[in-house]
């Protein structure tokens, strides 16, 4: 999984779908999510922002809790999911982001994926 910072979060989410974990090396959940995310790999690319080193990349996307994990399409969000869940929620709710986004182009305006 790939580990973002500040000088390349913006040109890494600038591209097509990236699912972005945002993260601390403190939060048990987070830990707990990693295998998940490995997993979910195979259906986008992911990467993760550690929020304690980065936290203006965190408010910039109201970050309030960890974890969460932002879905990116075009350098906007386009989906949210906060805490962990199985595997199964995961793949149900980016089908279903996935596929709004493309019905809606991307960008902000399909931002209301939210879980």
């Amino acid at each position: 999984m790939r580990e973002l910072d500040a000088a390349g979060f913006d040109e890494a989410v600038a591209g097509g779908a990236l699912l972005v974990d945002f993260w601390a090396p403190w939060c048990r959940p987070c830990k707990a999510l990693e295998p998940i995310l490995a997993e979910l790999e195979a259906t986008v690319p992911v990467a993760r922002l550690n929020v304690d080193d980065h936290p203006g990349i965190g408010a910039r996307y109201d970050v309030l809790s960890i974890p969460t994990v932002i879905l990116f399409s075009g350098g906007s969000p386009v989906g949210s999911m906060v805490g962990i869940r199985p595997k199964a929620h995961f793949d149900e709710w980016l089908t279903e982001a996935l596929a709004r986004d493309a019905d809606h182009g991307g960008g902000a305006d399909s931002f209301d994926a939210s879980v």
